[in-house]
Order: C-alpha cells, then sequence, then structure tokens
C-alpha cells in the first residue's frame, strides 16, 4: 500500500491484518476494499523543547496531527516557554493533546491562559475538578484557581475528507504525585484504572452513537496502562501514548498491537521523550472503520533542520540567544536513570565552580536534552534544564548527605521506572552495589582533587560541606528527602542554565564532556 508521505529519515514498517482476527469482519464474506486511508502525525512528552519544537516543525505531517501531553514544561516561572510552547502547536496544526501531568506543573490561572491562546482542544476524559463554587473562594484566588470546565473537553470530532475521527484524552493515574506543585490543584482527582477505562469505554460509546467508527485515544497513562485500555475496551482503533517515554518503532504483536474485547486490532504508539522523535502512523479502514493496514514510522528530531521562519517568532518571544562557546566532544547522553551522566556532571562542575561550594549534585532525571558537538547558545543549554528552579546553596552535614543518598538510590532501585534515577555529582565519588540497589561507598573530592574516604556506615554529624543543588531538590522532598529546609539555605533566583553559561565563558576553551567516573558499579 503506498502512502503519501516522504520516506526520508523515517524507519518504515507495514503490517497488513487478516480480516478473520476481528469477529466484525468476519461478517463479510467477500472481501471488499479499503474505504479509507488516513495518516496521523504525532508527538508526545515535548517537554519544552524549544529547539526540538523548530525541527519537528519542519518534519512533521498527516492529515491530523495530535499530542499524547506533557507539551509543556514549568511552573509561572517558565511563562516565555508556555508561550512558545503553544506557538508550536499552533504552527504544528496540533488537533487535539491530552492533559498530561507538565500541563498542570502551572496554576489553573495561567493554564487557563494557554487553553486559551491554544487553537485545538485539550482533552482528558478521567479527571475530575470541583467547581469553584463549592471552595473556599479566597483560598481559590489565592491558588490562581478558575472553572475549567468551558475549556477541557474529554473528546473531539474532526473530519477528513469526508470520514468523521473522533478524538479522546485520558490523563495520567499518577498526575497529582508527579506534579510540580500538587496544592495548585488539591480541587481535582484523577480516577482510578478501573474507572478510567470505563470513562473512556462511556465516551467511546458516546462517540459511536453519532456515527463514528475510527476512534484514537490520546493517552498519558503510560505505556503499560495504555495495554491494558487496548484489551479491555471495544471501538479504539489508535492510542497515541506518552507518559512513561518509551520509543516504539513498527508495529509488533504483543508490543503495540493488541486485540480488543471485540476482536479488533488496536495499535499503540509513542515517540520516546523531550521531542527527540516524531512520528506519522498510516492507517487503511474498511468501511466498518477496522485497521486493516498499518503502517508506523519514526523520525529522528535531530535529522531535521530548525524551521527558520518560526525560529524568528520563537526568538521573538525568548529572546535571542546568547552564543556561549563551542563543544568539541561530546557523548550520547544515558538510556536509563541508573547510569552514569556526564552532561549533568558537567553541570553539576558549573554550579560548584561558579558558586564556590564543596560539592554540587544534580538528579538523572533532571537533564531534559543534551549536549551537542559544535556551536553552543544559551538556549540549547535552558533546553537541557528546562525547570526555573534557582540555584540553592546550604551546610549539609556528611549523615544527612550520605542518607540522602542511600535512601534515593535504594528506592531508584526497587522501582520500576528506575526513578527518581542516580545522582550526578561534583566533588564527590561513590559506589553503587547494582545488584543489591544500595549505597557501599564514597568519598569527597576537595578542590585540589585529592579524595577523602567517608565512612557511609558511620557517617560523621559534625563535619558539614558546602552543597549547590537546585531549590527544588533542596528543600522540596518530592522524590527525595530534605537536605535543607528553605530558610536554611542561601537561594539564587538564577538557574542551572545560567551559571553553566558562565562556566563556558570562563573556561574560554572548546569544551569536553567526558566527566565520567564518579560513579563505580560493582
Amino acid at each position: 500500500m503506498n502512502f503519501r508521505i516522504s520516506p526520508q529519515k523515517f524507519n518504515i514498517s507495514q503490517i497488513s491484518f487478516k480480516q478473520e482476527k476481528s469477529s466484525k469482519s468476519a461478517k463479510l464474506s467477500e472481501q471488499k476494499p479499503d474505504t479509507f486511508e488516513l495518516s496521523v502525525g504525532y508527538v508526545n512528552d515535548i517537554h519544552g523543547q524549544t529547539n526540538n519544537m523548530m525541527r519537528i516543525l519542519s518534519g512533521i505531517k498527516g492529515d491530523i496531527r495530535v499530542s499524547a501531553g506533557d507539551n509543556d514544561i514549568g511552573d509561572e516561572k517558565n511563562a516565555k516557554t508556555h508561550k512558545a510552547t503553544t506557538t508550536f502547536l499552533n504552527l504544528a496544526n496540533i488537533t487535539a493533546t491530552a492533559l498530561g501531568n507538565h500541563e498542570f506543573d502551572t496554576k489553573q490561572n495561567d493554564f487557563l491562559n494557554t487553553l486559551k491562546a491554544y487553537n485545538g482542544n485539550i482533552l482528558t476524559v478521567n479527571l475530575k475538578k470541583e467547581a469553584i463554587k463549592y471552595q473556599n473562594l479566597d483560598g481559590s484566588e489565592n491558588l490562581g484557581r478558575v472553572d475549567l470546565d468551558d475549556y477541557l473537553n474529554k473528546s473531539k470530532i474532526i473530519e477528513v475528507r469526508g470520514e468523521k475521527i473522533g478524538l479522546i484524552g485520558a490523563s495520567p493515574i499518577d498526575m497529582f504525585e508527579r506534579a510540580t506543585h500538587p496544592d495548585y490543584h488539591t480541587d481535582c482527582t484523577v480516577d482510578n484504572m478501573k474507572d478510567t477505562i470505563i470513562d473512556i469505554q462511556n465516551e467511546v460509546e458516546n462517540l459511536k452513537s453519532q456515527g463514528i467508527n475510527k476512534i484514537i485515544l490520546l493517552s498519558h497513562l503510560g505505556h503499560k496502562r495504555d495495554q491494558i485500555v487496548a484489551q479491555n475496551t471495544s471501538g479504539i482503533d489508535v492510542i497515541i501514548g506518552g507518559h512513561t517515554h518509551e520509543l516504539i518503532k513498527d508495529i509488533k504483536e504483543g508490543v503495540n498491537l493488541f486485540y480488543s474485547k471485540t476482536d479488533e486490532p488496536v495499535i499503540l504508539t509513542e515517540a520516546g521523550r523531550d521531542g527527540k522523535a516524531f512520528g506519522l502512523l498510516n492507517l487503511s479502514f474498511d468501511e466498518l472503520g477496522i485497521i486493516t493496514k498499518a503502517q508506523n514510522n519514526l523520525a529522528e528530531t535531530s535529522n531535521f533542520h530548525r524551521n527558520m521562519i518560526n525560529q524568528y517568532l520563537f526568538d521573538e518571544i525568548l529572546g535571542k540567544p546568547e552564543r556561549i562557546g563551542y563543544v568539541k566532544s561530546a557523548p550520547m547522553p544515558p538510556s536509563t536513570l541508573i547510569e552514569e551522566n556526564p552532561h549533568a556532571n558537567f553541570m553539576c562542575d558549573a554550579m560548584r565552580y561558579e558558586l564556590d561550594t564543596d560539592i554540587a549534585v544534580w538528579n538523572n532525571a533532571g537533564p531534559r536534552n543534551f549536549f551537542h558537538e559544535g556551536v553552543i547558545d544559551s538556549r540549547d543549554i535552558k533546553d537541557i534544564a528546562p525547570f526555573r528552579d534557582g540555584v540553592s546553596i546550604a551546610n549539609v552535614s556528611e549523615e544527612k548527605l550520605v542518607n540522602w543518598f542511600k535512601d534515593a538510590i535504594e528506592r531508584t532501585y526497587k522501582s520500576s521506572g528506575y526513578k527518581p534515577g542516580l545522582i550526578a555529582v561534583s566533588g564527590l565519588n561513590y559506589t553503587i552495589d547494582s545488584k543489591k540497589g544500595t549505597l557501599v561507598g564514597m568519598s569527597f573530592v576537595d578542590k585540589n582533587g585529592i579524595e577523602h574516604k567517608i565512612d557511609v556506615d558511620n557517617p560523621k554529624v559534625d563535619k558539614t560541606y558546602k552543597l549547590a543543588t537546585d531549590s527544588f531538590i533542596m528543600s522540596a522532598g518530592a522524590d527525595w528527602g530534605v537536605l535543607a529546609e528553605k530558610e536554611d539555605c542561601i537561594q539564587y533566583k538564577e538557574c542551572k542554565d545560567y551559571f553553566t553559561c558562565e562556566y563556558i565563558k570562563h573556561l574560554n576553551k572548546p569544551i569536553e564532556i567526558n566527566q565520567t567516573g564518579r560513579i563505580k558499579f560493582i
């Protein structure tokens, strides 16, 4: 089957479904021709990566274009990035997007401004919100709460060449466990998995009652939950997924091809994270709205040039980036959160040097991009560290530091997704027993490069280190224990990206990203 797309830079895989696989299609005693072809361009979990957005604009195609959510990232301090993200969604003609957890990083009134500026629809079938009239108005105003019901929809119907397509959105079950500021949204809940499946099926039935037999779910539930939805509902043809950052190529039965309760094929897709890839799913339907052929293509964003016209628009919003320096060499970033990340280590070096601290730390899940060889500017570095949490400095006891590492490492190895991830460091070396998932050794590295062993079984209570990290890691206690209370810290309004830019300028030479060997594994 020939689809009207350019195959350049796309991995191509096509599959044809046997008619007997579907109870509905089995009723067709005579093989009937395909009646409708549809191409779906998709993105997910872009996380406000503006450089990648500009590249995606140069390559994204499709009769319809959709997102599975987490297009944006960060709270009200990221207002310019929010505006740039909305501009991208409009320029890319993203018809609809699921409501992900990062869309709710902001206060609701700021989110409402985003909704009003977006030309498409943000969809969620399983988010429930208490009306303002039932809340304490003073508290609601302080938290920026507003009624969103007029702006959020469960589904959207669009028309392509005379055929109606139904789009449904689903938000993550763990939405508020992952929210940057959960107190902004204590008037909201997300249904559990059992009820979410009921929510989705009810909305499918609503669309089917309107004569729609081609339905796409935009899901920020995560890949494993998408598989459950595919097999425990009927009427869904495609699930465009997000949240778990899976990079799903091709179409493979048992991975991203499943069969519904009525034995119809359901295709799942997901394009990784941070806009590093985007997809084009080509579909052929029979007259009953059942997929008979499909082709899932993924493109690597780095293979596309930035759209120069749109870069001008982004510069108007974000400001023209400053050229900082030149990267002589840089490795690819790690593929998991339990590998050492030299890109994050380099940014720890920057914080430690610029703020003259003993130690600097950052979490492996923090970097949203990585250093590329060649000229680097301030926006490249901002893309690596997009959150606007200022850097924080505190004196932390050896005992507190060791116990903090122990807890983070143990919880990381017990987690199915290795979250919150290992810790990038400057001024420290540490050793992990990777089979047990425990900290077994640590040493402080002074400014002269001399190592001083720390007894991790008996860390000193009266020994302190001047430590730098961002304010969220230092004091929030979300994915980690609290290192120091906010009132005990020196707070900077500048963030990690600022200090990294200053560090590169002070180095005044081509930089090499090879800061490894700080974590050892046994």
